[in-house]
């Protein structure tokens, strides 16, 4: 079992938001290599002289954050979706992966993904999967690649849970950083009349557009590249933002634009210890929180305008 290495190079002063940002893909913990302060520190414990030269030429300014993706993971789409959230958050970064044998792990990832159950009545079925031949519940049809949002993160079956509960026939619905896909297309799958999805990143639009197409929703569901004064028309039922914490406290300053009345917010991605933060941002903006679903040290919110 090998898990592979992803390391995200960020300025010093852009680590707290990275490290957060990280936070949300790392199933293990992240590791930070910080030497900002490292010649004040060793020479608290170490004499003058005796420290290694190659230590000391560490770079200053920047920060390495590293973590460690489980075999069973696409770590192509976790790098995807990190260069994504980095991005929206205006952090400049480099990433890069450490696979071993990377040609035959490409092809052997997908033996590890299987469908899976989520709520009460969905079923995230992979394309190149077939076990599932009969079932009851909606199936979600998803070509896991090189976008966010599969269902095997928390935040996204918290997210999904709350599209379940939440969508009524005839909606309009909204998913902000769209990734995959998977949330509006469930909404469509659920009963609502369209979904429109939004990405900064071409690579999880064109994801999502085929998402769309495996599950017969084109036409209902569409994902275009930008941010939402670009391409959002008129009012929306639904809102979901399945981001980090950061992002969503500056949406709280304008979603309500894009907001029909008695319109529900879903909110997901937010790490625990960001909570208060995003529940200051929203309360002062005017929202009410109806429903609260934790899970593994995630958030997902669900609010209406005041």
């Amino acid at each position: 079992m090998q898990w592979t290495e992803l390391t995200v190079k960020v300025n010093h002063k852009d680590c707290d938001v990275a490290c957060d940002i990280v936070s949300f893909a790392a199933e293990g913990g992240i590791y930070v290599e910080d030497y900002s302060c490292l010649e004040d520190d060793v020479y608290e414990v170490i004499p003058w002289g005796m420290i290694d030269d190659e230590l000391l030429q560490k770079d200053k300014d920047s920060v390495l954050i590293h973590i460690y993706i489980k075999p069973e993971a696409n770590p192509v789409e976790v790098k995807a979706f990190l260069d994504e959230r980095l991005g929206s958050a205006g952090v400049e970064h480099e990433t890069d992966l450490v696979l071993k044998e990377e040609d035959e792990w490409l092809n052997n990832w997908r033996q590890y993904y299987q469908p899976i159950e989520v709520g009460e009545n969905l079923l995230i079925q992979p394309v190149f999967r077939d076990e599932v031949k009969e079932t009851e519940r909606t199936v979600i049809k998803i070509e896991p690649g090189l976008a966010f949002g599969t269902g095997n993160h928390e935040s996204t079956r918290l997210c999904l849970e709350a599209v379940e509960k939440y969508t009524e026939k005839g909606m309009r619905v909204l998913d902000i950083g769209c990734g995959s896909g998977i949330l509006g297309i469930a909404s469509v799958l659920l009963g609502a009349e369209e979904a429109f999805g939004a990405d900064i990143d071409e690579t999880a639009v064109r994801i999502a557009n085929e998402n769309a197409e495996l599950n017969g929703v084109v036409g209902k569901f569409t994902a275009k590249c930008g941010d939402l004064t670009q391409h959002a028309k008129g009012k929306y039922n639904l809102v979901l933002a399945n981001i980090v914490a950061d992002v969503i406290i500056n949406l709280t300053d304008n979603v309500k634009n894009y907001m029909a009345e008695d319109a529900t917010f879903v909110m997901s991605g937010i790490i625990d210890t960001r909570e208060e933060d995003v529940l200051k941002a929203l309360d002062k903006n005017g929202f009410d929180i109806i429903e609260r679903k934790p899970e593994n040290g995630w958030v997902c919110l669900v609010a209406k305008s005041r």
